[in-house]
Order: C-alpha cells, then sequence, then structure tokens
C-alpha cells in the first residue's frame, strides 16, 4: 500500500511473437523483473499473437485489489508500440473500469546500464574466437529493429557510437532489419569495402525471432562473398541482469515523478524533416485482429530457436512477423507526457482497415525494397 492507501501493482508490456522461443525469453524476464519487486502483485502480457494479453494481466492484478497499476513496455526505444499501442490498450482499459488508475513507464531508451549489457554481449562474441585481431582492425556493425519514427532510428545510432568509441573498434556502422535503410544486406556489403580484417555483427534486439535469424543468416551469406573478412555474430540482449535493472528503473521513476519520455524528437509533435505529415495524427492501435492467437498463431516450422524457416518459404499470405516494408509504428495524437493517468484519446471504433501512413523513404534502393527476391 502507498500512504494515500493505493494497492499498487506492476504490468509488464510485451509486443508478443509467433516464435516460441521468444515468448518464453520475456516471460523470463518478466520473471526477474518480478523479483525485483516481492512485495508487489505483477504480471505481464503482450499485444499480439501470444498469450497472455495485456487485458488479461490487467484483470488478474484488479483481482488482487490493485487500485494503481504501474505499466512498462518492455521496448527498447519509443516508437509506435510504445507510443502508441500499448498506450491505447491501457487507455482502453482503464476507461472501462472504475477504480483503477493505469501510470505507464517509459522504454528502455539510451542508457548506460543498457550499453552495459550490449557490452558484454560484444565481448562474449570477442572472446570465442580463436583469432587474435585487433580491435584498431575490427569493425563494429549494431543492427537495430528499424521503425518508420526517425528518432527511435537515431537511438540506434547512438548505441552504437557509444559501443565504437568505448571499445576502440577501427570503424562502426548501424544498420537495420526492416522499414528503414539500410537493411541488413546492404549494410554489411558496405562494411565489407571498408578494408577491416574482421566484423562484428550485433542485433541490438531483446529477444530472439525471425527477424535476428534474418540479420544472422543474411551474416552468413555476406561472410561467405568475403572469406578474407572474420565475421563474429554476437547474441541479443535478452533477460541480461542490466536489462532488469533498467526497466526495473523504469517502475521506480513513475513513483518518483521522473518519467518522462523525450518528446523533443517526436515525429508526432514537431515537425521533424522528411516527417512533416506525421505531426498531430489520429492515436489507434490495429494488434486487436491477432490479439492473443496463442497457439494458433505460433510458427509451425521451428520449435523453440527460430531457423529463418519461414524467409525460405517466401512470404505467403500474411504471417504478420513484423518485416513489414510499410510504416508498422502506428500513429496518435501524442498527448503523452508519461507521468500521467493515460490521457491517450482512444475510439476503439475498429473497422481494421489499418491506414499506414506512407513511409517517406519506402523507396530507398537500401530499404525494404531491396528485400524483394529475385525470381
Amino acid at each position: 500500500m502507498t500512504a494515500n492507501g493505493e494497492k499498487l501493482g506492476l504490468m509488464i508490456c510485451g509486443h508478443g511473437s509467433r516464435n516460441r522461443g521468444a515468448v518464453q525469453e520475456f516471460a523470463r524476464l518478466a520473471e526477474g523483473l518480478k523479483a525485483r519487486f516481492p512485495d508487489w502483485p505483477v504480471e505481464y502480457g503482450y499485444l499480439e499473437f501470444a498469450n497472455p494479453v495485456i487485458k488479461d494481466g490487467l484483470d488478474r492484478l484488479r483481482a488482487a485489489g490493485c487500485t494503481r497499476i504501474l505499466a512498462v513496455p518492455g521496448m527498447l526505444f519509443a516508437a509506435g508500440h510504445a507510443k502508441n499501442d500499448i498506450p491505447s490498450v491501457l487507455n482502453t482499459y482503464q476507461a472501462q473500469h472504475d477504480g483503477v488508475t493505469i501510470d505507464y513507464g517509459r522504454e528502455l531508451a539510451v542508457d548506460t546500464r543498457m550499453i552495459a549489457a550490449a557490452a558484454d554481449r560484444i565481448r562474449e562474441a570477442l572472446a570465442a574466437s580463436d583469432n587474435d585481431v585487433p580491435l584498431h582492425e575490427t569493425l563494429l556493425v549494431v543492427v537495430g529493429r528499424g521503425a518508420s519514427d526517425p528518432d527511435a532510428n537515431s537511438n540506434v545510432s547512438k548505441i552504437t557510437r557509444m559501443l565504437w568509441e568505448g571499445f576502440g573498434f577501427g570503424w562502426a556502422e548501424t544498420a537495420y532489419s526492416g522499414v528503414t535503410f539500410p537493411l541488413v544486406g546492404p549494410g554489411l556489403e558496405h562494411a565489407a569495402k571498408l578494408g577491416y580484417r574482421r566484423i562484428v555483427v550485433f542485433p541490438y534486439f531483446l529477444f530472439s525471432g525471425v527477424l535476428v535469424s534474418r540479420i544472422y543468416n543474411q551474416t552468413d551469406e555476406v561472410a561467405a562473398r568475403h572469406p578474407e573478412i572474420e565475421f563474429l555474430k554476437a547474441d541479443y540482449l535478452n533477460d541480461h541482469p542490466q536489462v532488469i535493472d533498467t526497466m526495473a528503473d523504469r517502475v521506480s521513476e513513475i513513483l518518483q515523478g521522473a518519467n518522462l519520455m523525450n518528446c523533443q524528437m517526436c515525429k508526432y509533435r514537431e515537425q521533424v524533416l522528411g516527417f512533416e505529415a506525421d505531426v498531430g495524427r489520429a492515436q489507434e492501435s490495429h494488434h486487436h485482429h491477432v490479439e492473443g492467437l496463442g497457439a494458433d498463431a505460433e510458427c509451425q516450422l521451428c520449435d523453440v530457436t527460430c531457423t529463418g524457416a519461414c524467409e525460405e518459404q517466401g512470404a505467403t499470405g500474411h504471417h504478420h512477423h513484423h518485416d513489414h516494408s510499410h510504416d508498422h509504428d502506428h500513429d496518435h495524437d501524442h498527448d503523452h507526457d508519461h507521468g500521467h493517468h493515460h490521457h491517450h484519446h482512444h475510439g476503439d471504433d475498429h473497422h481494421h482497415d489499418h491506414h499506414h501512413p506512407v513511409y517517406p523513404h519506402a523507396d530507398h534502393p537500401l530499404g525494404p525494397k531491396s528485400m524483394r527476391r529475385d525470381g
């Protein structure tokens, strides 16, 4: 209980995946965060595909008597899912249940603890090599998810720079798994031309899944074309203790009143170069049609570890592994000061036409259209 009689609960909000391994990894991270708040009811849920959904977790917290729920996004950066989709779910829930207040925390963001976790993954990759290559003859490629939000994409570049300068690598590049540019294949081909003896490829991702498998598979393809270069594949972040520490701090920030998402460079609020048309777009979420599909949504081509077999089969139907070339970072009116009670006005009148604003650089030669398969 707080001093004014509120019973606190914690809700950890994830994206969800068709890959069983990724869902299990998120659950392990959530369990690690539960251990940091042993006196509170703690639940987790997903936006789409996997169970439990966010609403189910909120129901359990309410059934446990929680009157104030602190919700944190299990997201690296604030693009559409953290800015729009999760708040939409939370707003709708709060509007439907009197007596429950939901306060929303910020994303993991650029944080020294996240840099430390990333550095450990890179050290592990370097240590696994039998070759003695100096760091100044090594090039680092950090691969981010990629979004239609340029601020989120620029944060990946900042992670790259801090790792580059911190280790003292000879050079570093940033690439993305989808939506924006450069994609992994073109990014690695460019890196291979720069004359370094070794390239370390680090997916700056929380969990596994088809995107991480794609990064590793494309690394293997480029490595086969450049046998003179040693390619090392670093592991993704997963439930590194520093990641859990960072998320625990995001919870504490809500209670301390320091819960501030950086809106200064947000394309929904400010005139960001190339994205001027996004200012003031209405907030809406399109995840309801794939919410809670559970086993029905699981990829049947892999067991736990994603092998990228779906990539080899090509795109058949809407298998929704979030490699969309369209803008998958949804729009909102950006009325968020994120120390808030979710004044994200959201009409829940979904017709599933899912209009996506056109990504302004959709035709970029190093972007998603370069993913088209020959033949």
